[in-house]
């Protein structure tokens, strides 16, 4: 599967909340304007991968001094800093059936490539206990349960330092 992955346009919402609704429960799954502020704040942490023409995933978070991820930032766009020092990541999304095909992978290093480029210290994520193997596999280390409690869900905290 030859894939390619850019940077996100405003031309994308529409699509990217469709995704994040097949791949997210309700409490858990960003609104229509929530992209829409993160598409407007953080373009450049937000890429979508495409197989054909198709959008058929994505992955985005907002920068941050902080070494894990709160509630806060999931909730507004604001938080994000410019010169933050962590790449967060809020979502990798893959439509179901273009799952455990590597586009979950490739966005993954996509992300953590452009974190160094931008000489950021590491990349952050909150993830559900059965994920954490498969985010060990990219290099990050489960820093425990997460004071997160978004979307009623039970999360740990995952670090990548370069």
């Amino acid at each position: 599967m030859t894939l390619s992955i850019r940077s996100v346009t405003a031309q994308d919402i529409d699509t990217i909340t469709q995704i994040e609704a097949l791949c997210f429960p309700i409490a858990e799954a960003a609104s229509f304007a929530t992209f829409k502020e993160r598409i407007e704040t953080f373009p450049d942490c937000f890429f979508v991968a495409e197989y054909q023409g198709k959008m058929i995933g994505f992955i985005n978070g907002c920068c941050t001094q902080d070494k894990t991820i709160s509630d806060k930032l999931f909730e507004s766009a604001s938080s994000h800093d410019p010169k933050g020092i962590y790449q967060a990541i809020f979502g990798l999304d893959v439509l179901p059936e273009y799952r455990r095909q590597g586009v979950a992978a490739l966005l993954m290093q996509h992300m953590i490539a452009a974190a160094k480029t931008r000489g950021c210290k590491g990349v952050i994520l909150t993830c559900k206990k059965q994920l954490i193997p498969y985010y060990s596999k990219f290099g990050y280390t489960n820093q425990g349960l997460s004071h997160s409690v978004h979307g009623g869900a039970t999360w740990y905290d995952m670090i990548l330092e370069f």
